[in-house]
């Protein structure tokens, strides 16, 4: 009897263990992800029935694709993960005097969303391979790393091998591989930023709904800014012609979407966020120099390999979509970036979402239908203004701050320095509250501040730093240098400081 209990019992942890590397049900994936037969097995992952894309197949099939093509395709290395990989990036065009829009994408930045990945490599070889698509290289220079985080790749972890989230490092910049990825996207200079991921289904708050769960519809989702000060043109484009199209080609296909949103706790009470504001992740890091962004959420974290073909195609569709979109719109994009850069808006220190109830669909585990959700939204495509200053002309930094100096170079930002000492007016910041978080997040302790601003006449010596604000990248650099703004240097303890402290820079707004 005594070895009975425990060979039931081992068989109940190995099912809950099971159950927990794959929560989704046969009866689910039938009924609402089917398996999309009809893609070819022609990426590394594919080609095999367990596991996903390693580092050795991955460069073995790029170096195949670089041999089968050489006109269209070339491959570089952009720098190393921490374990010592080169990070490969491939760059596509076709050999024509035709101006190009240039387009960044990017895959595995997280390391446990497999089809991200694939579906960067699956959609290279359409590219080649398929003359509908490869016509697009006429119009479109693409850059792409398809497995940004490489690291955490080969493990199926979401973390680069510091634990960093490199999603949570645009703008610290404190990861290796973070460096590498925004230098290489500088460098290219983009007018449209992508990022593909993939999110959870199945979350543990998502339990306390209906009468055994819930797990979300759908098989897409559209993380886009709502940050404030990407200047609106911008967001308005992003939105009715990209996310616009992306929309109807899911449609098209019989594929579930949606804005993003994730849940989180208030109160008490959990609220879905909706939209992006946050600069520390690409989709508004790229927006915030002046670049079409949008960072699309697969249905697929915590799944294996179930609907991965399903997932795949998504990801092949959307990529598609926004080239075809990119290539057809070549001369407005450039266009409304060039409006969006000559802009000189006030600088939106912090917002606030606009929070309301609406409803959600979503699928009910225990009857399997889909069912409509009352729920609380926090929007961040709806913010508004909570703290707002002037627009300075020029921020200075003393000539000691090298180190937010090379982040602001990495982040694409034209520094200069002034040639002789000179006494200039500008406005301080004098720090009038403080708290310093305990807790390390992201390996920082943050740091919340309230400053005093100050106007005075200081003697600066040659070789401080000066920023101008009259550049495409200008409004990253309001996000990193507010001392207030949730991303900030200061915010994230890059640039530490006490209550009373002057910071170290300053502002030019004459």
């Amino acid at each position: 009897m005594k070895y009975k209990l425990i060979i039931i019992l081992a068989l109940f942890y190995v099912a809950v263990a099971f159950a927990q590397l794959n929560p989704q049900s046969k009866k689910i994936t039938k009924s609402f992800f089917p398996e999309y037969e009809a893609l070819e097995n022609v990426t590394p992952a594919l080609q095999k029935k367990k596991n996903f894309t390693d580092y050795v197949e991955l460069m073995v099939y790029i170096n195949a694709l670089v041999e089968q093509h050489p006109e269209l395709i070339k491959l570089s290395f952009i720098g190393e993960s921490q374990k010592g990989k080169k990070i490969p990036l491939v760059h596509l065009t076709a050999a024509n005097s035709d101006k190009k829009i240039k387009v960044w994408m990017q895959g595995g930045l997280h390391g446990n969303e497999p089809a991200s990945t694939e579906g960067m490599l699956y959609l290279l070889h359409e590219l080649l391979n398929d003359p509908k698509y490869t016509a697009l290289l006429n119009t479109v220079e693409i850059a792409m790393v398809p497995m940004a985080n490489i690291d955490g790749y080969l493990k199926q972890d979401r973390y680069a091998a510091n634990g960093l989230d490199l999603n949570r490092d645009q703008t610290k910049l404190m990861a290796q591989e973070s460096v590498s990825l925004k230098q290489a996207f500088t460098n290219f200079n983009p007018e449209v930023g992508l990022d593909f991921h993939e999110y959870r289904p199945y979350r543990k708050d998502f339990a306390q709904f209906s009468n055994f769960g819930i797990t979300s519809l759908y098989d897409a989702m559209f993380l886009y800014t709502g940050n404030l000060n990407v200047p609106e043109n911008l967001r308005i484009i992003t939105d009715t012609l990209f996310v616009e199209n992306a929309r109807q080609a899911l449609d098209k296909n019989g594929l579930k979407h949606h804005d993003y949103i994730s849940t989180g706790k208030f109160g008490g009470e959990i609220h879905f966020n909706q939209g992006s504001t946050n600069a520390r992740s690409s989709a508004t890091n790229y927006a915030l120099t002046n670049t079409i962004s949008t960072l699309f959420e697969i249905r697929g974290v915590g799944i294996g390999r179930t609907s991965f073909k399903r997932r795949i195609n998504t990801t092949f569709l959307l990529a598609i979509s926004y080239l075809e979109t990119a290539s057809a719109n070549s001369a407005l994009i450039k266009k409304e970036i060039k409006k969006a850069t000559e802009q000189q808006n006030d600088v939106v220190v912090t917002s606030k979402k606009t929070i309301e109830r609406d409803t959600i669909e979503t699928i009910d585990l225990d009857t399997r239908e889909i069912i409509e959700l009352n729920v609380m939204i926090r929007d961040g495509l709806r913010s508004h203004v909570d703290l707002v200053r002037d627009r300075p002309v020029a921020y200075l930094a003393d000539a000691n701050q090298t180190e937010i100096i090379e982040k602001l170079k990495t982040l694409g930002v034209i520094i200069e320095t002034l040639p002789e000492d000179q006494e200039i007016e500008v406005e301080t910041y004098r720090v009038s509250e403080y708290e310093r978080d305990s807790k390390k997040y992201e390996k920082m302790n943050l740091q919340t501040v309230k400053t005093t601003i100050e106007t005075k006449k200081i003697q600066f010596s040659k070789g401080t730093y000066k920023i101008n604000t009259n550049q495409r990248r200008a409004n990253i650099i309001l996000e990193v240098l507010e001392p207030e703004a949730p991303n900030s240097f200061v915010s994230f303890g890059v640039l530490e400081t006490e209550v009373e402290a002057y910071l170290p820079i300053y502002r030019i707004v004459k």
